[in-house]
């Protein structure tokens, strides 16, 4: 019965860990402005320094701290996915929602243009945007929304066509409720479970791809720090400093990874209330 016990505790702890991680990265990342972290000061004689007891992750080309731009760049890429996200959700939602609670000619327009996008591979356009706009926070958050939104207005447009003729529905239509109303209050209620896991595993898209494009110096600009610029910054220093790689790469993937499996377990939890 011990044995038994401590597994269940140990499984219940299994489960918990990402979402205790990326509370923790969330905290970070909210954090970093009072935090005492000097990312920019430059150390010439600790140039390309080991980790060790003065720096624990060591420092980069121009002696700069790599745990304080991994901190400042954790951040960056809170702000961005989160923002990304927010953003082609809410512009997913309205434009799933409106045409498959509209249908006919707005439907098939809206449905059109879906198929537009998806006709081009989004990161390639996420980059052509991105070197359109110009480097920055604010254009980065605009270039991945503009190829982010198309999943979740997709997967909106599929929920609503399942859920628009349910009885509930046809009785707010008979008493004269406005379209606005019971699309808000009636439908898109009862798709809320679907598209928060679409978002939380869109979390782990968003890091990845922002890492990508400030990797392509189409993100966040030097001397800012990002996960991505720093790991474009240390490849030249892979045999000699292989830590400035390694620091903001693994970090990049315990994020992904925390995510992903938040995710499942998310969708597996909501999957089992609903069957319920």
């Amino acid at each position: 019965m011990s044995d038994q016990h401590s597994g269940v505790q140990v499984g219940r702890w299994a489960r918990g860990l990402p979402a205790a991680f990326l509370v923790g990265w969330a905290l970070l990342a909210l954090a970093a402005p009072w935090l005492p972290l000097t990312p920019d000061a430059v150390d010439l004689p600790g140039i390309l320094a080991s980790p060790g007891p003065g720096s624990l992750l060591g420092n980069d080309d121009l002696g700069r701290p790599i745990l304080d731009r991994l901190l400042v760049g954790a951040r960056i890429a809170f702000v961005v996915s989160f923002g990304v996200v927010a953003l082609s959700a809410t512009i997913g939602v309205l434009v799933g929602g409106i045409g498959a609670f509209a249908g006919g000619w707005v439907d098939l327009l809206l449905v059109r243009l879906i198929d537009v996008f998806l006709a081009f591979p989004g990161i390639l356009l996420a980059i052509a945007l991105a070197g359109i706009l110009g480097p920055g926070i604010d254009n980065l958050i605009l270039a991945l929304s503009a190829t982010g939104w198309v999943g979740y207005a997709r997967l909106t447009r599929a929920q609503i066509l399942t859920l628009k003729e349910r009885d509930h529905v046809l009785a707010a239509r008979a008493l004269g409720v406005g379209p606005g109303r019971i699309l808000l209050r009636h439908l898109l209620p009862l798709a809320l479970a679907p598209l928060i896991v679409e978002a939380t595993f869109g979390i782990a898209g968003v890091v990845v791809a922002e890492a990508g494009l400030s990797f392509l110096g189409l993100g966040v600009q030097p001397p800012q720090a990002s996960w991505g610029s720093m790991i474009r910054e240390g490849v030249g220093y892979m045999l000699v400093a292989p830590h400035l790689v390694l620091a903001p790469g693994i970090a990049i993937a315990l994020v992904v990874f925390a995510v992903n499996l938040l995710g499942d377990r998310l969708r597996d939890w909501l999957d089992v209330r609903q069957s319920e």
